[in-house]
């Protein structure tokens, strides 16, 4: 027995370094290079990632949609879900450290040749335990407490994803009733001029090509009128599908009325690792694969179970002449895998391969996460610029059509020239209207892409 206990403890000493091993983050020298305006993303203190969404999302209207959302949204609530799942299977590999105990009462009642009937009983209970002395259960317990980090960041990946869509459904809306309101304008200038070229007409003074123009112009101003009337409708059904509602029509403001910081700052790129929820799912993944892997390695060496019974039984069958007896026993076990060793093998083999695609996985997902900040602040940046020459196209469109209208009038001048000028004048005020919206969701996407749209919390213990 001695000499048992002697090889257990040299054992354990020789191996636990690699079975008792501790997850450790790989070294990333990508991280530092992640962003390509370093300048840029550092000229403020606070990374806009740093903002709650009510203090980015400041319409009030909007605010009550994702907070509908965030207890509504089915995704979410089954994200939640899996949490709870993961937090039970921690559980369960935490109390794989204590006993296991069993009662197990028997009794049974027996007679042959019409002879007297025997009665026997026996009142056991037993405990079996399982020492970790090579890190199975351990690295059980690390691998279910990183598979809840990994289902714990999948919910925030979800809220996260789930804020963003929100409000880049709302902003549509926004943007779809400013283009009708124009369309809607458009189409009142063209029916007052519709009028005003049959009435000219009628006076000789305007062809019947003009007026068949003007009308075409109007009618194809109208059939806009009810596409967009259509893109709102079905915009308003899929934002009540994200809120888990039924299909109802959304409150909201106008697109005008809506402020955003004039300069935004995407911090540094470490921060990516804390604050991107699906970076720290992909993470906890690997964190997850690496035990798994300890845990194959321990599979090379013994498991030790120490089990005993107690219990209270008439061994003789007869509770007169032997009223009962107390019984105790003790075993302690070791099993030592020898004809399992290429399994085993191939076991760790396959842990290493599965950790080694965590490892790329995580490292892509670090990659991806600095592409969408770049491309995020591309946009922004690019749509702030475009506003600025829609704003001088607009007013330059706005003068010509005022002198082609005059021009029209008391001059030998085409119609068709005028017609041009209101037509490149609606589509200017349309572009400038999506390219406002273009502004807004480059600071929705930065946002969501620095992994803003939910609080940060303690650490799982």
């Amino acid at each position: 027995m001695k000499k048992v206990l002697i090889y257990l403890f040299l054992s354990a000493g020789l191996f636990s370094c690699s079975v008792y091993k501790t997850y450790k983050r790989p070294d990333l020298p990508i991280t530092d290079s992640l962003y390509r305006q370093p300048a840029a993303t550092v000229e403020e203190n606070q990374s806009l990632a740093r903002f709650s969404w009510k203090e980015l999302f400041t319409d009030p209207f909007l605010q009550q949609l994702i907070e509908t959302g965030l207890q509504n949204n089915t995704d979410l609530q089954i994200a939640r879900l899996k949490v709870k799942e993961a937090e039970a299977l921690l559980s369960t590999a935490r109390l794989a450290y204590l006993p296991s105990l069993s009662l197990s009462p028997q009794g049974t009642l027996s007679s042959s040749d019409g002879q007297k009937a025997t009665q026997t009983y026996n009142l056991a209970a037993a405990a079996e335990w399982e020492l970790d002395i090579f890190g199975g259960l351990t690295n059980a317990k690390r691998e279910a407490k990183a598979v809840l980090e990994q289902s714990e960041a999948y919910r925030q990946a979800v809220q996260t994803q789930l804020v963003a869509t929100i409000a880049n459904s709302y902003y549509t809306l926004l943007m779809l009733d400013e283009q009708y309101a124009i369309s809607q304008r458009t189409a009142e200038n063209w029916a007052e001029n519709l009028r005003v070229m049959e009435a000219l007409k009628q006076a000789g003074e305007a062809t019947e090509m003009a007026v068949a123009q003007t009308a075409a112009s109007k009618l194809s101003v109208d059939a806009s009128l009810l596409s967009i009337q259509q893109q709102i409708s079905e915009m308003e059904n899929s934002l009540s599908s994200l809120l888990g509602t039924a299909p109802q029509t959304i409150e909201r403001s106008t697109l005008k009325a809506q402020t955003f910081p004039d300069t935004l700052s995407t911090g540094v790129p470490l921060e990516l690792l804390q604050r991107r929820p699906d970076i720290r799912q992909s993470e906890a993944e690997l964190a997850a694969a690496f035990y798994v892997t300890n845990r194959a390695r321990a599979a090379f060496y013994p498991t030790i179970t120490l089990s005993g019974s107690a219990g209270w039984t008439n061994a003789a069958g007869s509770a007169i002449t032997n009223p009962g007896q107390w019984l105790f026993s003790a075993v302690g076990s070791l099993v030592e895998p020898l004809f399992k060793q290429g399994s085993i093998r191939a076991n760790l083999k396959v842990a290493k391969a599965q950790q080694e695609e965590a490892l790329y996985a995580f490292r892509q997902a670090l990659l991806d996460a600095g592409n969408e900040v770049n491309n995020a602040l591309t946009q922004w940046q690019t749509a702030r610029q475009r506003l600025i020459l829609d704003k001088q196209q607009i007013e330059a469109l706005q003068s010509a059509v005022r002198s082609s209208e005059l021009l029209m009038r008391y001059s030998s001048q085409n119609y068709l020239e005028v017609l041009t000028a209101r037509q490149t004048l609606l589509q200017a005020e349309l572009s400038a209207v999506s390219d406002h919206f273009d502004e807004i969701q480059g600071v929705i996407n930065l946002y969501h892409a620095l992994g803003g749209g939910y609080e940060m919390e303690d650490p799982l213990p």
